[in-house]
């Protein structure tokens, strides 16, 4: 009865480091994600408020200067919707099912019917209706 245990343990052993190594995959990609995501967020907006504490205490900063890190804060809005898709695998998915341009030839696009019918707990009768209906 000892000879199957000692066998069991070593591919229960690697199984469980495979499925460890997979999950810090993840959570190491999905870190370095979010670390883009701050790092660009703190970069754009950081200056700004520095600059807005500055100019309500001392009322010193140039308003063209005030202006320009407000637009370097709205391009940091911008910069968002290029880095999910570049780093997040399911955003890209995502929007791949509901923008025509991102679609693949192969996945047509489903119909508001095919979809409600999806969602409904009652296709087979959902199904009934509308040969009734056509």
């Amino acid at each position: 009865l000892q000879v199957p245990r000692a066998l069991s343990q070593p591919l229960a052993s690697s199984e469980s480091r495979r499925f460890t190594n997979k999950h810090s995959k993840k959570a190491l990609k999905a870190s370095l994600t979010l670390g883009i995501l701050l790092g660009m967020f703190f970069v754009a907006w950081l200056p700004f408020f520095v600059t807005n504490v500055a100019q309500a205490v001392c009322d010193c900063v140039p308003a063209g200067f005030f202006d320009v890190l407000t637009w370097l804060g709205y391009c940091n809005s911008t910069m968002n919707p290029i880095i999910y898709p570049l780093f997040m695998r399911d955003f890209k998915r995502a929007m791949g099912k509901f923008l025509p341009c991102c679609r693949r030839p192969a996945e047509p696009r489903p119909s508001a019917i095919s979809l409600s019918m999806r969602n409904s707990n009652s296709a087979a009768r959902a199904a009934t209706s509308l040969k009734n209906v056509l």
